[in-house]
């Protein structure tokens, strides 16, 4: 397989078309056809599929786009390396759902990276981005967050997809509020409480082969009649700082970050559902030292915060 062949597919994949990638590459249009046909037929696959409005990606070639990417990654790496002398910049990246106890985690394992060269990606989102952003090998790690009751539908999911998954922890979740919020001063909180005050909630939840808005059901009761949808934490906190009329649902949050907001953390009585926290990463990736080290951070936050 010609490596060069290899650099075409991709330029044409990140622009969607034969022409632009042609212009880009300064080659010839029918010089890159040849040689992306000469590609597939080494491969045996279709990687592009051809249309009056441009070159897409067949199932098979966004396979072998991620693939790419890496070996390309790989080799830029190594001829940087022998060129200039410099040590191979290490690399660690995850994507995580929204929680205080793995951004906690993540913080510790930021202040033990060596002075070798490093570049450090970590991402908070939903649990459709972190299985996308894995499989694509966009990602190296990702943290899955799901309801018990879903558990056969995301293992299921996983294990057709070729990602490894291992159990970190399982929780219920907790009400975090404002100090001085009434709710913070109840003997025993119970859901028929919630219902006059105001629901933070993360907009995006997300489970294969169900429908949204079965799950948004599930994840969301019908009984609290206000809510502000956010996407991440930063904003949820201010939120619930300066509206005294605000609460959330959250897995167990370190008292250093309530301190910081004045906030306080309160069970329900009521919520008895389980949750699940998955690490999961590719079948054929394997860990790397700060992969391991983020690893450690995380159990020690784990046994931390969670009684």
């Amino acid at each position: 397989m010609n490596i060069l062949h290899m650099k075409y597919a991709m330029e044409i994949a990140k622009l969607g078309s034969i022409n632009k990638a042609a212009e880009s590459l300064l080659i010839a249009q029918p010089n890159l056809s040849r040689a992306v046909k000469e590609l597939e037929a080494d491969l045996g696959v279709s990687i592009f599929d051809r249309s009056s409005k441009g070159m897409f990606l067949t199932p098979e070639g966004e396979k072998f786009i991620g693939y790419a990417k890496k070996i390309l990654q790989q080799i830029d790496e190594v001829e940087n390396m022998y060129r200039t002398g410099a040590p191979v910049k290490q690399k660690f990246s995850i994507c995580v759902p929204r929680a205080s106890y793995i951004s906690d985690a993540f913080a510790n394992f930021s202040t033990q990276m060596k002075l070798q060269p490093a570049e450090i990606f970590y991402q908070e989102t939903n649990s459709s981005h972190v299985i996308n952003n894995v499989l694509n090998a966009e990602y190296k790690l990702g943290i899955l967050r799901y309801a018990e009751n879903f558990d056969k539908y995301f293992k299921a999911s996983l294990e057709e997809k070729g990602l490894t998954y291992e159990l970190i922890t399982e929780f219920t979740y907790q009400l975090i509020m404002n100090r001085n919020s009434p709710l913070a001063s109840c003997g025993e909180i119970r859901c028929e409480h919630l219902r006059d005050y105001i629901e933070i909630a993360h907009a995006d939840p997300f489970v294969p082969s169900l429908p949204l808005a079965e799950v948004k059901k599930e994840e969301l009761p019908d009984d609290i009649e206000r809510r502000i949808f956010v996407f991440e934490r930063a904003s949820q906190f201010d939120l619930l700082a300066e509206n005294e009329q605000t609460f959330m649902w959250v897995s167990p949050v370190p008292d250093k970050t309530l301190q910081r907001y004045g906030l306080v953390q309160r069970r329900c009585v009521d919520n008895t559902r389980v949750y699940k926290d998955m690490l999961i990463y590719r079948k054929d990736y394997r860990l790397t030292e700060l992969d391991q080290c983020f690893i450690t951070e995380l159990c020690n936050s784990k046994r931390k915060y969670f009684v």
